[in-house]
């Protein structure tokens, strides 16, 4: 593995945005009265404001309830593992799982890519343009192609040739290095299908962009596939990677129609703008903490 630049050793919690005072909390547990008001006085209690509540129950009686809050507290930073401590009574109580997160910090990202690079330059793009709350501490490819994009934003680049002989080898490196500079990894049509041992080593912290619309065309050349169904409609799809191909939760979803007249060059032009718009998407609400996992089924509250 060959890289262009260094990785900085400072964690994520150094790099704060101006609205230091934004909370996050995530909520899942089984259904029953009164947790959206006992979660709302606690809050209060502690003198934080909500400015935003969404929740979702699958079943009012039998079910499991989600729900995700921000609000504003004044000195969160200093105050945050005394909000924690304070919570964890109320959750056993109600039997959540629960997240507390600073919304002024940034989710470190390494970006996976081959030779496809329209992804990769959309999440550029929008991350410098402000759209996207992350550091991107790495670029990571099994080609050298990325490497003037990388360079010209400033990104560390680290190009990881794969052969069927080195993969193994080769991942055990990409796995030393993304624990070291990332929070979340995204494939940015990385077209490598990675092991199960790297899919496990970061639950729910793999987003990839497939190339239609799951769970049609699953695997290899989906718009040849879709080419010679005759489909009306093509699609893209971003999810979280699982052991599994191409079966993981679904983040987010797009299509656009399509005609007898185009061709497998066409489907693919049309295609490759339906995958940045779905990814950057899917990549947004992860980094919002938006996102909450249920077997193999995502709620967003976007």
């Amino acid at each position: 593995m060959t890289s262009h630049h260094s990785i900085s050793s400072k964690s994520s919690t150094e790099h704060h945005d101006p609205n230091d005072n934004r909370g996050r909390l995530r909520i899942v547990c089984p259904d029953r009265p009164g947790i959206v008001a006992t979660v709302s006085q606690y809050l209060y209690d502690k003198g934080a404001n909500i400015v935003q509540s969404d929740q979702y129950s699958t079943h009012p009686d039998t079910g499991l309830f989600f729900m995700r809050v921000e609000f504003d507290l004044e000195d969160l930073p200093h105050r945050f593992q005394e909000l924690q401590f304070g919570f964890e009574p109320l959750a056993k109580s109600f039997h959540m799982t629960c997240e507390f997160t600073l919304a002024s910090v940034k989710k470190r990202v390494a970006i996976f890519v081959s030779k496809e690079l329209h992804c990769l330059n959309e999440l550029l793009w929008q991350w410098q343009m402000g759209e996207l709350h992350a550091d991107i501490t790495a670029i990571v490819s099994n080609h050298p192609d990325a490497a003037d994009i990388a360079a010209a934003a400033h990104i560390p680049f680290y190009h990881t040739p794969v052969t069927p002989d080195s993969k193994a080898d080769v991942e055990r490196q990409q796995i030393a290095l993304v624990d070291e500079c990332a929070d979340v990894i995204v494939l940015a049509r990385y077209m490598q299908i990675l092991s199960p041992q790297f899919v496990q080593h970061r639950p729910n912290q793999i987003i990839n962009i497939h190339h239609s619309f799951l769970p049609a065309f699953i695997g290899n050349n989906p718009y040849q596939q879709a080419y010679r169904r005759g489909v009306k409609l093509i699609g893209a799809t971003a999810h979280y990677v699982t052991e599994e191909l191409d079966e993981g939760p679904i983040i987010e979803q797009d299509v656009q129609r399509v005609n007898h007249r185009m061709d497998v060059k066409d489907l693919k032009r049309i295609g490759r703008h339906i995958e940045r718009v779905v990814l950057a998407r899917a990549v947004k609400w992860h980094l919002e903490d938006r996102i909450l996992v249920h077997n193999n089924k995502t709620i967003v509250f976007a």
